[in-house]
């Protein structure tokens, strides 16, 4: 018998390690105090990283969303006729970061004078925006506007359109990780498109 609970142990434990992050997100989503966050920022690529080393994030899912097309497609979203946004849906550990926390670095990652596109990328689909999935998280967002709009060093207005959050469309595998998978290509769109650029004009030295 104890025999086989060793076995079953290391079977457990290298079951567990191999799986992937989102297979992970699901077992702790079943037992740890965790809530969603939904983020547009232009490109969902270049919204990834800043959170993904955050401690107290679990996982970080690209895909679309505010849109009235079911399932759609990433050809058919950069079309800008689906009217859905490219979203970043995060889940994360209340006890080790707050919704407050998330959005500080949400700013901080975006251009907020632009409402319809997001650097290089021009359209709606690129809008940046805040999707609450509570009142609490509505509340916070339009107070951390509000902070912003009173701190803000440019002189442009704030565009950044606080909305509830509706169906969030997973994009397809091949978006997931992009940064991870295609470094060399991800950093020259990166830099290409000029988003580190014009976020240190916004924002200076604390871009997150």
């Amino acid at each position: 018998m104890r025999l086989f609970a060793c076995i079953f142990t290391i079977i457990f434990t290298f079951t567990i390690m191999g799986c992937n992050s989102q297979a992970e997100s699901e077992l702790y989503l079943a037992t740890g105090p965790t809530a969603v966050a939904t983020f547009a920022g232009g490109c969902f690529w270049c919204m990834e990283p800043p959170f993904d080393r955050i401690d107290g994030v679990i996982s970080t899912t690209s895909g679309y969303t505010g849109g009235k097309t079911k399932n759609p497609s990433y050809r058919q979203v950069a079309s800008g006729r689906t009217g859905h946004t490219e979203a970043l849906q995060i889940v994360y550990d209340t006890s080790r970061i707050s919704f407050s926390e998330l959005l500080e670095i949400f700013w901080r990652n975006v251009d907020p004078t632009t409402d319809k596109r997001q650097f290089c990328d021009k359209g709606n689909q690129y809008r940046p925006m805040i999707f609450y999935h509570d009142e609490e998280q509505r509340k916070a967002a339009i107070a951390s506007k509000d902070v912003i709009i009173s701190k803000k060093t440019f002189s442009e207005t704030i565009k950044v359109e606080i909305d509830m959050a509706s169906t969030f469309y997973a994009a397809e595998e091949r978006h997931q990780d992009y940064y991870k998978k295609n470094p060399i290509r991800y950093n020259y769109y990166r830099r290409a498109c000029g988003r580190d650029k014009r976020l240190k004009e916004l924002w200076g030295d604390s871009i997150s």
